[in-house]
């Protein structure tokens, strides 16, 4: 068959010579591409993929003849060893250099994943230099980290730039930092009244960042730096009222020595307060030393002396008001211990106050008395968003006094803050028609509190009140109270904190002798 001249052909022919062509080409390529492959999976570790023409590898024949020329270099001359790249050109005869590892013989199975690949023997080069080796080295080795600490030798210090990614743990940066201080002092006026309390105005003035040894040097110092400075709180309250009237002054240093849990109260007060059965008064001061234990944790002790003036009985000849008429000076001793875990003192809706207090009374009365309170809140359920909380509510109040113990110290009940559902002082022994007290109290609640509104503004509250307080230390149940009722909260950020409350309770259980009121209320208005 003649060979098919392609200038002379006709076009059916000349498609055919060239598809011969096309299709001689590509086997040729794949066969090149199939032995590449096999041998470099060899070399891995991996499985080499069978030649297509079926036939296994063949053993390795050195070339012969004149060497192939390095890419883009011209070919060396004959005999020389070509030259490694980068590399200057190794001895003659020795051994190729396997990358990181010793070469392996010719003929050995691939390593398995993950363990150093057998690397094949490399024949020694003809023109007098081992050839580059073909395996990459280990697969699959951890990188070092990026940040690692750069380890330097002192004795020869810093001779170049660091690593890059290289962070110090340890660094000297110049910072200046401008701060201004806010807002430390509060000037309000207020108002409230109250079923237990009657009509009081109120004027606060506040600085916690109080100085007491910051002396003005000038007047205009007064308003301009002067008693200013040194974390301190110094608290002035005004509460005149038709029933109460109150006039406190107290400085508090929070960090006695510096940076410290312990702190240091010093105050005064004036008390006047007019009962249905006598007026009090009370002038005297507290110094008071407090220690954290733990941010919910803390205990203090108090020391208090007053003079107590008692006045205007509205009924003589009772024996325990006529023995405290007049003055009585009067020196108290208090042990506080307090766990708190409230997230919040006014509506709280989760944690407890749990209180252990003991005072020893002396004067012209001797006489000791303690104290238990506990209140647990338990958050029923809430919003997704940590509102609309649902909390159930546990308190209990109890409370022992000596025999010595006068009139003007006894625990009384009745009330929105005791038991809801008796006027203020109206449950608890009567003496000819005068409310006297006792020297024990058992005093409880249950509450549930539920929002009404979808911004908390309203809630709802149902609750029993239940307890008793006795002249001596024992529980008579035929006295024993228990309220049932229900009530409002309406909390309006603009008049203060605290909430309106509003409470009807009606009494299951009381004594013959207890003044009954179903409605009580407490407002206040601060700004």
């Amino acid at each position: 068959m003649q060979p098919i001249d392609p200038n002379h052909a006709s076009p059916l022919s000349t498609k055919r010579w060239l598809a011969f062509r096309s299709l001689t080409i590509l086997l040729v390529a794949c066969e090149f591409l199939t032995l590449t492959t096999s041998t470099t999976l060899a070399q891995i570790g991996g499985t080499p993929v069978p030649p297509i023409n079926g036939l296994p590898p063949q053993p390795y024949a050195p070339p012969t003849g004149q060497p192939p020329a390095t890419y883009g270099q011209p070919p060396a001359a004959y005999g020389q060893p070509p030259a490694t790249y980068g590399q200057p050109p190794a001895a003659y005869g020795q051994p190729p250099a396997t990358y990181g590892q010793p070469p392996a013989a010719y003929g050995q199975p691939p390593a398995a994943y993950g363990q150093p690949p057998v690397q094949y023997a490399q024949p020694a080069s003809p023109f007098g230099a081992p050839q580059p080796p073909l395996a990459p080295g280990l697969m699959n080795q951890p990188m070092p980290p990026l940040n690692q600490p750069w380890q330097v030798d002192p004795a020869l210090g810093f001779t170049g730039a660091p690593p890059f990614g290289y962070n110090p743990a340890v660094r000297d940066v110049p910072i200046d930092v401008y701060v201004s201080e806010g807002q430390t002092g509060k000037f309000s006026v207020g108002g409230s009244v109250n079923s237990d309390l009657g009509v009081a105005g109120q004027l606060i003035i506040e600085e916690r960042n109080f100085d007491l040894f910051r002396l003005p040097g000038r007047p205009s110092d007064m308003f301009n730096g002067a008693f200013r400075g040194a974390g301190q709180n110094f608290r002035v309250e005004l509460v005149p009222g038709n029933q109460v009237q109150r006039y406190t002054v107290n400085w508090t240093e929070p960090n006695l020595f510096g940076y410290s849990p312990f702190s240091l109260s010093v105050g005064g007060f004036y008390f006047t307060r007019f009962y249905q059965d006598w007026s009090e008064q009370r002038l005297g001061g507290r110094v008071a030393l407090g220690y954290d234990i733990t941010p919910d944790l803390s205990v203090s002790t108090e020391l208090r002396g007053e003079d107590v003036k008692v006045f205007n009985p509205r009924v003589r000849g009772v024996e325990e008001l006529e023995e405290v008429l007049g003055s009585s000076d009067l020196y108290t001793a208090r042990f506080r211990l307090a766990h708190n875990t409230r997230d919040s003192p006014f509506i709280p809706t989760e944690g407890h106050l749990l209180e252990f207090i003991y005072d020893q009374v002396f004067g012209e009365f001797d006489f000791p008395r303690a104290q238990v309170n506990y209140s647990k809140y338990f958050l029923v359920r809430e919003r997704a968003d940590g509102t609309g909380r649902h909390t159930f509510t546990s308190a209990v109040r109890t409370g022992f006094a000596g025999t010595d113990q006068p009139l003007f110290e006894n625990f009384f009940a009745g009330g929105f803050s005791t038991l809801r559902g008796f006027q203020f002082r109206g449950a608890g022994p009567v003496e000819d028609g005068v409310q006297v007290g006792g020297r024990f109290q058992f005093l409880g609640t249950f509450e549930y509190m539920f929002p009404i509104t979808a911004d908390d503004m309203l809630r709802m509250v149902a609750f029993v009140d239940y307890g008793t307080v006795e002249r001596d230390i024992e529980i008579n149940w035929d006295d024993f109270r228990v309220a049932p009722g229900l009530g409002f909260r309406i909390a309006i950020p603009a008049l203060g904190p605290a909430p309106l409350a509003f409470d009807f309770a009606v009494p299951v259980a009381y004594a013959a002798n207890d003044e009954r009121q179903v409605f009580q209320f407490s407002a206040g208005i601060t700004r």
